[in-house]
């Protein structure tokens, strides 16, 4: 299946690192290339964009997508920003861009089992060579564990209800596809609280692909990895999906920016730690009504951005 995803937040993302021309800059989450078919329409021939993707079918579309030699992609996690630029050749960057969370192509293709609509083996795998699937979460996992995740990851008020109905159900036999999951899940909600916030399943499908790709582990890594990497005034610009994420990114730039550990009623800074970054966005960039309406999963989007002192 062709690789089909709409870059969200798409000018205003690559805007924001006021490009230039013959600049390095990375894009950690490659995704449909968007980001990075629009950087290099900015960049001259000696300019380059770095980029970090974990799933196969990602890197394999951006080679055949953009066909071009000022591309380097590398199959990483992008908590390793710094062996991935390494990798490619380069000790200093211009730029970083991060579009936190799934793909499109992730949800729309049902074989890759990210879906609560669309029905498939249970996977949710972000790289299918990690040996950690949606199944064996399910199936394998304690039931507090379950209880854990779904309240943590997916902010769920019923994740004790739904890990005791997954844990029931695969007594019988195991949890195998997407669509049965689903099933279980609504099940263990009461009824009127079902269709609060869209499908009652989609805080735990969030919750369980967060645990199998290890997604918000990876931010904080990734954040002062990338701070260290920009050249002076140079940009960090990052796009997230849902509070948890939006928290990491919003709390990793404040400390990037007062890093200071003294007491607060210390006369003076004694830890000797000085700002990185200053945080460009005192508010997050939203999406406009327009690219709402035209693409319903930007909804949630919140773009946040720093630069490199």
């Amino acid at each position: 299946m062709e690789f089909s995803h709409v870059t969200v937040l798409l000018h205003e993302t690559v805007d924001s690192l006021n490009i230039k021309p013959d600049g390095v800059y990375v894009d950690c989450t490659l995704g449909g290339a968007g980001h990075t078919s629009l950087i290099l329409s900015r960049l001259n021939e000696n300019g380059r964009v770095i980029g970090i993707d974990r799933d196969d079918d990602a890197l394999r579309n951006a080679s055949e997508k953009i066909n071009d030699s000022r591309l380097i992609t590398v199959k990483d996690n992008f908590e390793n920003i710094a062996s991935a630029v390494s990798v490619a050749g380069f000790e200093r960057v211009d730029g970083i861009i991060m579009d936190l969370g799934v793909s499109s192509h992730q949800l729309d293709v049902a074989e890759r089992g990210f879906s609560y609509i669309r029905d498939a083996k249970l996977d949710m795998r972000m790289d299918r060579s990690s040996p950690l699937s949606a199944y064996e979460v399910v199936n394998n996992y304690s039931e507090r564990e379950l209880v854990r995740i779904l309240r943590d990851y997916g902010e769920e008020k019923f994740a004790a209800k739904i890990a005791s109905r997954i844990c029931s159900a695969r007594n019988e036999k195991p949890i195998e596809t997407t669509l049965e999951l689903a099933d279980i899940i609504t099940a263990a909600i009461p009824q009127k609280f079902r269709y609060d916030g869209g499908n009652p399943a989609k805080r735990s499908f969030q919750a369980i692909r967060i645990e199998v790709n290890g997604e918000l582990d990876c931010i904080p890594k990734a954040i002062e990895s990338g701070a260290e990497l920009l050249n002076v005034g140079g940009r960090m610009s990052i796009i997230s999906f849902h509070s948890l994420e939006d928290r990491l990114v919003k709390n990793g730039f404040q400390r990037l920016e007062r890093p200071c550990t003294c007491p607060s009623d210390f006369p003076v800074c004694v830890c000797g730690k000085k700002p990185l970054v200053k945080i460009i966005t005192k508010k997050p960039i939203l999406p406009s009504d327009e690219e709402i309406e035209n693409n319903s999963r930007s909804h949630s989007a919140k773009l946040r951005v720093c630069e490199k002192i």
